[in-house]
């Protein structure tokens, strides 16, 4: 059964997209914690991302430092976490997540709910870095 990431590769659900390339995807986050908040995929659908191959692992996380790179210029005064959970989705994704402090990326925090106009903003911003 296809996941609710594969649908966005599929462009059938909508997504605030921060960059792609053939083989990966990063966008916002649909429910942040922080506003930033990022997911980055692999467009191979992969439940657990340490069964993913050697070079599709090595070529995800090379795709996740450019994307944390933009981020960096985006949110200067904030440090860039990475977490790789595992449960929400059935598919490999890693959260890239602005903070300043640890529990900015405490994932039983409430979710930010933003407005569309909200996320087109941060989407420019990072896109822009």
């Amino acid at each position: 059964m296809a996941s609710i990431f594969s649908k966005i590769i599929q462009g059938e659900l909508p997504a605030y997209k921060i960059a792609e390339d053939e083989h990966h995807l990063a966008f916002l986050d649909a429910m942040p914690l922080v506003e930033g908040h990022t997911l980055v995929i692999p467009k191979q659908e992969t439940d657990f991302i340490f069964d993913l191959d050697s070079e599709a692992y090595k070529n995800l996380w090379a795709f996740a430092q450019q994307v944390a790179k933009k981020m960096e210029r985006a949110f200067p005064k904030q440090r860039i976490a990475v977490a790789v959970v595992g449960l929400e989705v059935p598919h490999a994704h890693i959260h890239l997540i602005p903070i300043t402090k640890m529990d900015d990326m405490n994932f039983k925090n409430e979710r930010l709910k933003l407005s569309d106009e909200a996320y087109r903003q941060i989407q420019a911003r990072i896109v822009q870095s």
